[in-house]
């Protein structure tokens, strides 16, 4: 009688149990893992590493704006297709996608809310809708929020994130830059702030226009920035680019923007600008 046996071995698989989708994010600076529910705690920043994960327009406005003030205008303004523009598929048929998965009806949502009791006129842009692209809808928004800021006298914020025109609008969506500068070369002359805050990406048309015109330009740290893209612009000058190009960081450091805050510390820093360019010129009541 053998003193060992030899071991048994079954040959049933155990199946490992199922993990849930959707519940870990993996830092792209750091590569650490991070819990989804942490994260939103932390409006959508890595803790550790700073990086900084998009956010939907409207998260971005309960973020920014004082509980219960938001009132959203122009909400019954979409889209037509005034080419009949058809690539891969219809104009019609991106713009019904988009407007499925955000839930918007183009890329810019306006309106008026409270920064810590500072009434202001606000545009935020979202790059789920078509890359965040200026079309006649989105600057025709961003117009009237500047023309509201205008007629109630009150500061003008403008959070860009985007890919630049969009393209299926042809002229149509160029006239959107001139349409828009001008409409803040009025509030300039009127003397009421007007904050440009930039974030991943800004980028075309949008830079070559209401974003880089901000009496105050703020970025988010590591926001891409620019018109043309790098490789456009390495084979237009046969130039070798220097390192962090078009990086928010680097543009700091030249002079475009004048600030890169973080987005946990974006409302009171937008306090402390509002009250230095707003509050100290509003006339005093007895």
């Amino acid at each position: 009688m053998p003193i060992f046996h030899k071991p048994k071995y079954s040959t049933v698989q155990v199946k490992k149990k199922d993990i849930p989708q959707g519940l870990w994010q993996k830092c792209p600076a750091s590569g650490e893992i991070i819990y989804n529910k942490e994260l939103e705690q932390n409006q959508n920043v890595v803790p550790k590493s700073g990086f900084h994960f998009p956010i939907s327009s409207r998260k971005r406005l309960g973020f920014l704006l004082d509980e219960g003030s938001w009132d959203e205008k122009d909400k019954e303004l979409k889209p037509t297709d005034p080419l009949e523009f058809k690539d891969q598929k219809t104009y019609k048929d991106r713009i019904a996608t988009y407007q499925k998965a955000t839930g918007l009806n183009d890329s810019v949502i306006d309106g008026l809310g409270k920064i810590y009791g500072i009434p202001v006129s606000i545009a935020v842009m979202d790059f789920k809708f078509g890359g965040g692209s200026l079309g006649s809808v989105a600057g025709e928004k961003i117009t009237r929020a500047i023309e509201r800021s205008l007629e109630k006298k009150i500061p003008c914020i403008i959070v860009s994130c985007s890919g630049g025109a969009r393209m299926q609008e042809g002229i149509l969506s160029l006239m959107q830059m001139a349409k828009t500068s001008a409409a803040l070369a009025k509030l300039a002359k009127a003397k009421i702030p007007f904050v440009s805050v930039l974030t991943n990406p800004t980028t075309g048309g949008v830079t070559a226009s209401y974003a880089a015109l901000g009496d105050v330009i703020i970025s988010e740290p590591g926001a891409l920035i620019g018109f043309a893209g790098r490789r456009v612009i390495k084979e237009a000058t046969n130039e070798d680019l220097p390192e962090g190009f078009q990086t928010a960081e680097f543009l700091l450091d030249r002079g475009l923007i004048d600030m890169i805050v973080d987005r946990r510390e974006m409302k009171d820093r937008l306090r402390d600008i509002l009250s230095a360019l707003y509050l100290k010129v509003q006339p005093k009541t007895a």
